[in-house]
């Protein structure tokens, strides 16, 4: 399946790819585009949009104060507690004023942004995050079983 969302991914539009991958459809192509063009683009290719504004026909939003991948999460029925808990530091990261919602979503904030301000397109941002995001969700599994 495509998935298609706004050029210049920072937390959530690094974040979903990552879990859509993982735990959604591992053979997705994404495709990055100016926000204006994004549902026009989606209609055009039949590509699912993700974490674009507000659209009728975008499922996958920000939406009840939840960031695209918590949306993500809950639609597609993902129970892992890793997830769960990786979920809530991405919530922290990308939601403005959350920062503080768990102690490790300023600091995601910061390697998002950081990355986003080394000129590297959205494709390079994939490839060199997604390994961030596989040690965070290791991280998050052998906390969730620290406290099983």
């Amino acid at each position: 399946m495509k998935w298609i969302t706004r050029e210049h991914s920072k937390v959530d539009r690094v974040a979903c790819p990552w879990l859509i991958r993982k735990f959604i459809d591992p053979g997705a192509e994404f495709l990055f585009v100016p926000a204006a063009a994004v549902m026009e683009r989606a209609r055009q290719l039949g590509a699912i949009p993700f974490d674009v504004p507000p659209h009728p026909e975008a499922k996958f939003v920000h939406r009840d104060g939840k960031c695209t991948f918590e949306v993500l999460v809950e639609e597609y029925r993902i129970s892992d507690p890793a997830v769960a808990l990786l979920a809530r530091i991405v919530h922290g990261a990308d939601i403005a004023g959350e920062e503080s919602a768990t102690p490790q979503s300023a600091g995601l904030k910061a390697i998002a942004e950081g990355f986003a301000e080394t000129g590297r397109d959205d494709f390079d941002r994939l490839e060199k995050e997604f390994p961030l995001y596989d040690a965070l969700y290791a991280w998050c599994g052998k906390q969730t079983e620290q406290r099983a």
